[in-house]
């Protein structure tokens, strides 16, 4: 049975690179999957890739190379797409900011807020040194190698990121550890915060 769009939830899942978010996202689909609940998962970086590859934007990599007016346009564009999902829960999987030369830039400004109206926030984290080493073995991906300490960092920024977006949206925010080899129980945690 599918909700009515005023019904469903839409769960923004952020993370930084190394967290395990992807992971963690596709085991929360699969286990309500198993509940019998339409849900649909968006990675919020791939549908603006769909929209830059018009543009000759040749990999992922280079969206975060753009410049913030470029990533505004793409987001929205994204946020429009994303925001017409029906199911009962939609699942947008994105970063709460992206890195760029001008500073850390958020991943949802309130125009995108506004745009996808949220009704969860959710934080995947996990401990720095567990980050380090993920970033350090994914060979799929042409990251940026960074210390420690910019871990560290980067998990304050995308905190208090994600902290402005739910006073804006009035909607709750929670921060959920992914321990190493513990994705059934921060896929379980997080399916408990959302309510189901």
């Amino acid at each position: 049975m599918v909700l009515g769009l005023e019904d469903n939830k839409k769960i923004v899942i952020v993370g930084i690179p190394g967290v395990g978010k992807t992971t963690v996202v596709n085991k929360i689909a699969e286990k309500l999957n198993q509940q019998n609940k339409s849900v649909s998962v968006h990675s919020f970086g791939t549908v603006m890739f769909e929209e830059a590859k018009k543009s000759g934007v040749q990999s992922r990599d280079e969206l975060r190379k753009l410049n913030v007016e470029q990533q505004k346009n793409l987001q929205k564009k994204a946020a429009e797409t994303i925001a017409n999902s029906q199911e009962d829960v939609i699942i947008i999987d994105t970063h709460a900011f992206i890195s760029t030369k001008e500073g850390f830039y958020p991943g949802l400004p309130n125009y995108l807020i506004q745009i996808l109206k949220p009704t969860h926030f959710i934080a995947i984290s996990a401990k720095p040194q567990e980050i380090y080493d993920r970033r350090t073995n994914d060979d799929t991906r042409n990251r940026d190698i960074i210390s420690i300490g910019s871990i560290k960092k980067e998990l304050d920024v995308q905190d208090a990121m994600l902290s402005s977006c739910s006073v804006l949206s009035g909607s709750p925010m929670k921060v959920i550890l992914n321990d190493e080899g513990k994705v059934e129980k921060t896929a379980d945690t997080v399916i408990n915060a959302i309510g189901l």
